[in-house]
C-alpha cells in the first residue's frame, strides 16, 4: 500500500510517499524560511502563496525519488487542520484533485495526530496506551491515547504556546525567526541557572501550562540588563524553564494515569534540552520514551501519509466535500485555548 502524504498547515510544503504506513519511500520539504525571515514571524498570505507554487512540483519530486508513478499510488493523505487557512486551502484542493483524477480514496488527517504518527516511522508500532505531548509552534497538547488509538485531552496551553515563546524570546533577543533552532543552539554556551526565571504552574495541580509571563520576564532581564547582558546565559536560563515546566507535567501524568510509555511529537519536540532531560528522567523512573527524529519532528508529509495509511487500515475515507478546518480539535471539545484564569484581587 503506497499513500501520498501532503503536508501545507504552516509554512512548509511536504509532500512524502509512504510504503505499508512504516516505510519511506520519499520525504520532500520546501521550507519558506527566507521568505519570512525578514517579517519574524509566517505572513499567511505570503505562505498560502508559496505552497501554491512548490507543491506540485515537490509532488513530482516525491515521486521520481520514490521511484513511483502517481498512478502507483493506493491513496492520497492531506493534513485538513488545524493551521492556517489559506496554507491548508492550497493543500486540501490539491489532495481532492490528486485523488479525483487518480479515482483513490481521500484520507483527511488532523496535523497533531500526523506528528504522533511520525513515532511509527522511527520506532514501529506504537506502544499503546500511552502519554502523549505534542509541542510545536502554535500548540502545546497533553494528551493520552488509549491501546485503540483513541485520544483523551489533558492538558494543554493556556496562552502562548512553547515554540511561540522560542520565537518571541528569540526576537527579544535579536536572534531573528524562527526562534527554537537558534535560542537552542546557543543555550549550549550559557549556563542555565545563570538567571532564575518563573516557572507558571509548575505546582498548581493542573496538567496545563502557560510561558506568556516567561516571555514577559526575559523582556525585563534584557531590559534590565543593558550592555551587560549575557544572551547565551539568558538563552539557556530561558530554556530550562520550559523544560522544567514540561517534564513535570509530562512525567507527572504519566504517574497518575499508571501509564509506561511516553510519546513526543512537533517541532519543539526536536529540542536538545528537551529530549535529553526527557529521556534521562524516562530512564530513572523506567518509563519507555518514543520520539521522533529531528527531521520528522518538523512538518513533513511523511507523518501525514503514515497517519493517513493507518486511517485506511481501518477501512476510514474522507469525502471529497471535505473543507479545511484551522480549528481542527484532536479531541472534540479538547484544543482550543484554555480560558486565562482571573488574577486575584489584592
Amino acid at each position: 500500500m503506497l499513500v501520498l502524504g501532503i503536508e501545507t498547515s504552516c509554512d512548509e510544503t511536504g509532500v512524502a510517499l509512504v510504503e505499508d504506513g512504516r516505510r519511506v519511500r520519499s520525504n520532500v520539504l520546501a521550507d519558506q524560511q527566507t521568505l519570512h525571515a525578514r517579517y519574524g514571524g509566517v505572513v499567511p498570505e505570503i505562505a498560502s502563496r508559496a505552497h501554491v507554487d512548490l507543491l506540485h512540483p515537490a509532488v513530482e519530486q516525491a515521486c521520481a525519488l520514490g521511484g513511483a508513478r502517481l498512478s502507483d499510488v493506493d491513496a492520497v493523505a492531506v493534513t485538513i487542520g488545524p493551521g492556517l487557512a489559506g496554507s491548508l486551502l492550497v493543500g486540501v484542493a490539491a489532495a481532492k484533485a490528486y485523488a479525483l483524477a487518480l479515482d483513490r480514496p481521500l484520507l483527511g488527517v488532523n496535523h497533531l495526530v500526523a506528528h504522533v504518527y511520525a513515532n511509527v516511522l522511527d520506532h514501529g508500532t506504537l506502544p499503546l496506551p500511552a502519554v502523549v505531548f505534542v509541542v510545536s509552534g502554535g500548540h502545546t497538547s497533553l494528551l493520552a491515547m488509549d491501546a485503540d488509538g483513541g485520544f483523551r485531552g489533558l492538558g494543554q496551553t493556556i496562552d502562548d504556546a512553547a515554540g511561540e515563546a522560542y520565537d518571541k524570546v528569540a526576537r527579544v533577543l535579536g536572534l531573528g525567526y524562527p526562534g527554537g533552532p537558534v535560542v537552542d543552539r546557543l543555550a549550549r554556551d550559557g549556563d542555565p541557572a545563570a538567571v532564575r526565571f518563573p516557572r507558571a504552574l509548575l505546582d498548581d495541580g493542573s496538567d496545563d501550562f502557560s510561558f506568556s509571563g516567561l516571555k514577559t520576564a526575559v523582556l525585563r532581564h534584557v531590559r534590565a540588563a543593558g550592555p551587560d547582558l549575557n544572551v547565551a546565559d539568558v538563552a539557556a536560563s530561558f530554556q530550562e524553564a520550559v523544560v522544567d515546566v514540561q517534564i513535570s507535567k509530562v512525567v507527572g501524568v504519566a504517574k497518575r494515569e499508571g501509564l509506561d510509555t511516553v510519546l513526543l511529537g512537533g517541532g519543539v519536540a526536536a529540542n536538545s534540552r528537551l529530549r535529553a532531560r526527557l529521556a534521562a528522567e524516562a530512564d530513572a523512573l523506567g518509563l519507555r520514551l518514543l520520539i521522533p527524529s529531528p527531521a520528522l519532528c518538523t512538518d513533513n508529509g511523511a507523518m501525514v501519509a503514515c497517519a493517513g495509511s493507518f486511517a485506511l487500515e481501518r477501512g476510514e475515507h474522507t469525502p471529497l466535500d471535505v473543507g479545511a478546518d484551522p480549528n481542527l480539535h484532536i479531541v472534540p471539545g479538547f484544543g482550543r485555548r484554555a480560558p486565562r484564569r482571573p488574577k486575584r484581587r489584592r
